[in-house]
């Protein structure tokens, strides 16, 4: 059967190296004993070493052809672990029945901050996340407060979740070759239970006062505030700070000022 071609509105890089697709694959092992989803298989070449692994297995595909060409090759003398549509809109609950999982792939690079923000909208049935993504943005994934790079990504992952920088990847390992480095990270749900405060605004806090990341925070959060709020003046100290400067607990408690000026309006 003819491979498959990779479609540029579907940003589809196949990874063409297998002892990295093999490094890759083996990323899930940090946690075992659940099932696994990996998402945009392709050709399945990660999806070959995923497969030997002794769990319950899936992959979503978006791509016709990638699927057929699954079918008819990988799957072929295997059950058919497919599940044919868009990851970004399935109930992730309905996938193993409730039950936790890991997930890895491939991704897309234009839509994998939108992968991540499901994840986190499931964060509770996934413990894991695993696999390669754009450099930059893995980056900024795993920066710490007072790095350039630290951003919005970075507090709302690291906030649920540990970040590892795994490795680097170049660009020759892949058709057609992306015009960036990629990197390959794992995630892992960290302690937190209860951030401490509301979680929607804690996220449009983080979200307002990094859109203007340049400016102090008393700037930004007029956004969200008006001007005469008592914040401005108690916590006037805090608010000549800049976004990149605050650590996660600090957004905390950040958001829960926040709120307590958002009830007397």
């Amino acid at each position: 059967m003819k491979q498959v071609r990779p479609k540029k509105n579907l940003g589809q890089h196949f990874l063409t190296d297998l002892n990295i697709a093999k490094a890759i694959a083996d990323t899930v092992d940090a946690c075992p004993d659940i099932p696994v989803l990996e998402v945009g298989p392709g050709m399945g070449v990660m999806t070959q070493f995923l497969v030997e692994k002794p769990r319950p297995f899936k992959v979503v595909e978006i791509d016709r052809e990638s699927v057929d060409y699954l079918k008819a090759t990988l799957f072929k003398e295997h059950e058919n672990p497919i599940i044919e549509g868009d990851f970004l809109r399935m109930d992730l609950s309905k996938v193993f029945d409730g039950q936790q999982f890991v997930l890895t792939g491939n991704y897309p690079y234009d839509i994998s901050s939108q992968i991540f923000f499901k994840m986190l909208d499931n964060k509770d049935l996934i413990p894991c996340c695993t696999g390669m993504i754009q450099h930059e943005v893995a980056v900024r994934m795993a920066s710490q407060p007072g790095n350039k790079q630290y951003g919005i990504l970075s507090v709302l992952i690291q906030a649920w979740y540990h970040v590892e920088y795994l490795f680097t990847v170049e660009p020759g390992v892949f058709n057609p070759p992306p015009k960036v480095q990629s990197a390959v990270i794992r995630m892992t749900r960290n302690e937190v239970t209860d951030l401490g405060c509301d979680e929607q605004l804690f996220r449009r806090v983080v979200k307002t006062v990094f859109n203007q990341r340049r400016k102090m925070l008393r700037v930004s959060l007029k956004q969200l505030l008006p001007v005469d709020a008592s914040l401005f003046t108690t916590q006037a100290s805090l608010l000549t700070r800049r976004p990149e400067q605050l650590s996660i607990p600090e957004f905390v408690e950040l958001t829960n000022l926040v709120g307590e000026e958002l009830k007397g309006i």
